[in-house]
């Protein structure tokens, strides 16, 4: 029981450093960006990903009997199946931002390039839809258990 509880509160604090990692990329990328905010966003999207990867992995666990409801109740519940398919989605886009931010990484330390403010602007876009799709799960998570 405790360890259920243990991985419970683990996938919630994924979730909102999934949350806090997104806003502070997001505010990041307002504005001027520089050589710092490259490296600052780097790190951060790292944080994501290791955010996203509890997220999954207690994710996982909680559909087993020991740890959650078990598959039978997971498996039947179409919003259950919307909210994994909302994170995959989710999913799908950060790639596109943290390939940026790699490569503006790369550019930085090569030869002091800075991205320009298109592709700054457009990488926000993706980092915010990401943001606003991740907020519709908790919602979801509140109705699966009560249909």
């Amino acid at each position: 029981m405790i360890i259920a509880a243990l991985i419970a509160g683990l996938h919630y604090l994924g979730i909102m450093t999934l949350a806090a990692t997104l806003l502070l990329e997001m505010v990041t990328l307002r504005g001027q960006i520089t050589r710092d905010a490259i490296e600052r966003l780097a790190r951060t999207d790292l944080m994501y990903g290791m955010a996203a990867i509890l997220v999954l992995a207690t994710g996982l666990l909680r559909l087993t009997e020991a740890y959650g409801r078990g598959p039978a109740f997971y498996m039947q519940n179409g919003v259950f199946h919307l909210k994994v398919t909302l994170f995959v989605l989710v999913g799908i886009i950060s790639i596109a931002p943290t390939m940026r931010f790699l490569r503006w990484r790369r550019a930085v330390l090569k030869d002091n390039t800075l991205p320009d403010a298109a592709a700054v602007a457009g990488t926000r876009k993706l980092v915010m839809a990401e943001l606003h799709i991740l907020f519709l799960i908790p919602f979801l998570a509140a109705l699966m258990v009560r249909i």
